[in-house]
């Protein structure tokens, strides 16, 4: 026995899991970053690393593409349903930008490439269901969960196929049923939900029919926090081993790291799934590896930029990056000594309207990260640097003004965005340090710590040889405005005039 949870230990919410003989694969939310649609594998549903992603772009908005001021926070692709059939994967969601549409994504490989087809219908948290008779349904919807009827093709709805409310959610006081699985398991059709009932934590339940036409029968079978203050685990897939036994990969919010995926093993009884005693579990249990000698890919990574150009003269990244927002591939570059690149075209606001945001996430409890910027090519008004990305941002960056270089701290605290008549995007960053430089290269290092909610950030800088601290420790904060974890970044804006850009050198990441 060991302590499994929290696996992955990063923000991966929304997990659907699948099992392809012995490999497991997981699909997860990724929202507003780019490359989107994010795919990981493993042989044992406890370590993971990335595959591959869906999409380059989505719906190639401009505020996808962080045009003038606007953004996409807490829009795009939300709550993935992952499934394989016929021996073909498919993965469909729903995008919640513009007034929202639905996508679905099929490839006869993980790996890619994936054909998209899209629906011009919004379907709130959508899952598929290839039944054995040939028919293809789909699930969706908050406190009324529909069901539809799809053409064989799954181009569309089928004209007179079966539609129709299945569970309905009455008198709602919190969050109502949404987060639809469904699955056929020994002549029975399952629909695993989330809720969240006012004055209670997140919440799984089930329901059940024989027959798709037929009423479904449910309770609750989750409510637990697994002694983590009260932070709910709900929403996610199920999937059996090849041995039959059955697990769960749902979700819990972690404070300010984000929503975390957990694995918990699930049992049957008279056909209802049961989870551990009483809809209790235990973070300690053991899971059968299918392949025990497998060596996985972290899920973080530092980087010394140093790529090999493909044929067309373009760079591919580490998989374990993403772009804040649809990167422009005209911005950004990779020096044929190492080095990453990044440019400006437009005037921003602050560092959330920085195009060319290059991302990763944080990992739980605590972790750093540290890079050597190279300022030299910034113009006045230009900040470049590293950041703690969210709402509630935090950086350290090099600012050149009037000719010289200054160390900058600069964050925004939930206070000021309380009182922001623009929901804070609009609004610049509070800059708490300034310091004169001699130089215009620099090391810079970010520390974050998440343990027991303590959600801080420290700031530091290499000054002869050692890590200098700067200032006080920043509050981070996960608000809904950005809707994710916090990220590592790299970036760089101007203020006054474009055409500045930065060099970053190696890249480190640390966790705990």
């Amino acid at each position: 026995m060991q302590q499994i949870n929290p696996i992955l230990r990063m923000d991966y919410p929304d997990p659907d899991v699948i099992r392809v003989g012995d490999v497991y694969y997981m699909v997860s939310t990724t929202m507003h970053f780019f490359p989107g649609g994010v795919i990981l594998r493993s042989y044992d549903l406890v370590h993971w690393e990335i595959v591959t992603y869906l999409f380059d772009q989505l719906d190639n908005t401009p505020g996808e593409r962080l045009e003038r001021e606007m953004v996409n926070y807490s829009g795009g692709m939300w709550a993935p349903c992952l499934r394989y059939h016929n021996g073909t994967f498919y993965v469909i969601f729903a995008s919640h930008t513009d007034g929202g549409r639905t996508y679905l994504f099929s490839s006869s490989r993980i790996d890619g490439p994936w054909e998209r087809k899209v629906y011009d219908q919004y379907y709130h948290d959508c899952s598929l269901l290839f039944d054995e008779d040939g028919r293809v349904y789909l699930t969706y919807g908050n406190t009324k969960i529909h069901l539809l009827e799809l053409k064989p093709d799954l181009s569309g709805p089928k004209e007179g196929g079966l539609s129709r409310v299945i569970i309905q959610q009455k008198a709602v006081n919190g969050l109502g049923y949404e987060g639809s699985h469904i699955y056929k398991q020994n002549g029975y059709y399952y629909v695993f939900l989330i809720h969240w009932p006012k004055g209670s934590i997140r919440t799984q339940t089930c329901y059940r029919s024989d027959s798709l036409k037929g009423s479904f029968e449910g309770r609750d079978i989750l409510q637990d926090d697994l002694g983590f203050f009260k932070q709910g685990v709900a929403q996610g897939g199920i999937v059996d081993t090849p041995s039959g036994e059955w697990y769960s990969v749902l979700f819990q919010d972690t404070g300010a790291v984000g929503r975390i995926p957990v694995l918990l093993p699930l049992h049957w009884e008279d056909d209802w799934p049961v989870y551990g005693e009483n809809g209790r579990t235990s973070k300690y249990f053991s899971v059968p590896s299918n392949d025990r000698e497998y060596s996985y890919e972290p899920v973080y990574t530092s980087d010394s930029f140093s790529y090999v150009p493909k044929e067309d003269g373009s760079y591919a990244l580490k998989l374990q990056w993403q772009w804040n927002h649809q990167p422009d591939q005209r911005l950004w570059d990779i020096l044929p000594e190492g080095g990453l690149v990044l440019r400006t075209d437009k005037l921003a606001i602050n560092v959330t309207h920085a195009r060319n945001c290059l991302t990763q996430r944080m990992l739980y409890p605590r972790c750093m990260a540290a890079v050597t910027v190279d300022a030299s090519g910034l113009h006045n008004g230009d900040v470049a640097g590293i950041c703690a990305l969210q709402s509630c941002y935090g950086f350290l960056g090099i600012s050149k003004v009037a000719g010289n270089y200054y160390l900058v701290k600069v964050i925004r605290t939930e206070d000021k965005l309380k009182h922001s008549p623009c929901m804070g995007d609009c609004m610049p960053g509070e800059v708490v340090e300034k310091i004169r430089l001699s130089q215009s290269r620099i090391r810079l290092c970010l520390k974050a710590d998440f343990e027991n909610l303590k959600d801080k950030l420290d700031f530091y800088y290499k000054k002869n040889g050692h890590l200098v601290k700067v200032g006080t420790s920043h509050k981070l904060v996960y608000r809904l405005d950005h809707f994710t974890g916090y990220r590592f970044g790299l970036f760089v804006y101007s203020t006054q005039e474009t055409g500045g850009e930065a060099v970053f050198k190696d890249f480190t990441y640390l966790p705990d």
